[in-house]
Parts: structure tokens; sequence; C-alpha cells
């Protein structure tokens, strides 16, 4: 199937900053917002936003660190990784998740765009999908290894759309017992979804980082895709 894409300029509070634009072959469908881990809009974030672009949604990956390093690029080892976690310190997730919600209101002013606005995130990503959720600036959200959310649990009650979490078994930085803590806060909500990967560690949806798992990313994409159909 045929992606096209290109960067597109996002009004913010404070300024403008881009996001890298993924077409599905029909040109239009209803959108998703994927959101970067702490490595910026690199290379493995605009082929999962082509993935998507693929299964017929308009894909938008916002430069979240704008702020501090516009369009960096950044691999997961080394003195990426050291720089990646100074940015992401340097960074209010307040305003990044502000910027999530000044993405889908570009999103749904596009003709690209037909239907509904969700957002996906990966680790720091993940928390934004949260709490743009509970901004309520998006229809749906997911949340791979959120990274900070067990640390925000009292936004839940703040979420009325539909949501999902994904949580790896062996993941150092989040204990896998925060499933059971996130699903305590949607007591009753069929459209709420969690989700545990018992053999797979952080970051195993990414097939650039040592802790990429085959079968637990082919197994949460398919249950996004569900839920995308389903709810968006």
């Amino acid at each position: 199937m045929t992606v096209t894409s290109r960067w597109i300029s996002i009004p913010a509070d404070g300024g403008n900053f881009e996001g890298y634009l993924a077409l599905p072959k029909a040109g239009t469908g209803p959108a998703v917002i994927i959101i970067q881990e702490i490595f910026g809009v690199n290379a493995h974030i605009r082929s999962v936003a082509d993935q998507y672009a693929a299964d017929g949604y308009v894909a938008l990956a916002p430069d979240i660190f704008w702020r501090t390093q516009p369009r960096v690029e950044l691999g997961y080892a080394g003195a990426d990784y050291e720089t990646a976690l100074d940015i992401y310190k340097k960074t209010d997730p307040a305003l990044a998740a502000a910027d999530i919600g000044a993405a889908a209101k570009v999103l749904r002013a596009l003709p690209e765009v037909t239907g509904k606005v969700a957002a996906i995130g990966f680790c720091f990503g993940g928390r934004l999908a949260y709490l743009s959720a509970a901004q309520g600036s998006i229809d749906l959200g997911v949340a791979y290894y959120g990274g900070g959310i067990q640390a925000q649990l009292e936004e839940a009650a703040k979420i009325t759309v539909p949501m999902q979490f994904h949580y790896a078994g062996l993941d150092a930085h989040i204990p896998v017992s925060v499933a059971d803590d996130v699903r305590q806060r949607f007591p009753g909500r069929s459209d709420v979804e969690v989700f545990t990967y018992p053999d797979a560690d952080h970051g195993f949806n990414c097939t650039d980082r040592a802790s990429y798992n085959q079968h637990a990313a082919a197994l949460a994409h398919g249950r996004t895709l569900t839920f995308l159909g389903t709810h968006l």
C-alpha cells in the first residue's frame, strides 16, 4: 500500500512546531497521533506513522521536544540515550500534552481527516496520550508502556473516552503491578482495556531496540487496530 508523507506546521502556545504527517493510499480517513518516545520523531516513530497510514489512518507524529531541540532524532544507546534523558528532563509534560491538543486541532481541520482523532503513545508518549485523554483533546487514547502514568493515576477520573493500555511484564522502569492499579481506576468501563505481556520488556514495540519483541508487538498492534476499529 502506498503511503505519502510530509512535514506540516502546527500552531501552539509559544510558537509553531512541526509534525510528520503520513497519509493512507485512499488519501483520507480517521486520524491517529503517534506520540514519540524520548528519542524524537526518529526513523522508528516515522515508520510507526507510516504503518498506521498503511492501515488506513491519517497519522501525525508531532515533534514534542520542539521547545528544547526541534526535530531531534536520537538512537537508543550511548550518548544519544543520555541526550534523550536530558531533553526529557527539560520538557514540561503539561505543555507537551497541550501540544498534543494543538496537533489534534490541526488534524480536525485537515480535509484528509474524515473521522475522529486518536492518540497512540509510546513510553513518555504513552503518558502524554493518557494526559491528553484526561484533557479531552482526543477521542481515544492508547498508551504503550506509558512511563509516569502510575504517578498521575488521579487523572483517570477525568477520562471519558475509550482508553487502552499495554504493559510489559519484564519492564524494569514500570512495575507490571501498575496494570492492576490502572484497571482499578476504571471500574465498570467496558471501553477501557489493559493488557500485559509477561515475556516482553520496555520498548517491545520498537524494532530498533534490543528489547524488541515481535510476538508482543504484533499482538499489541492487532489489539490496537481492533480497538481503533471498534471505537474510532
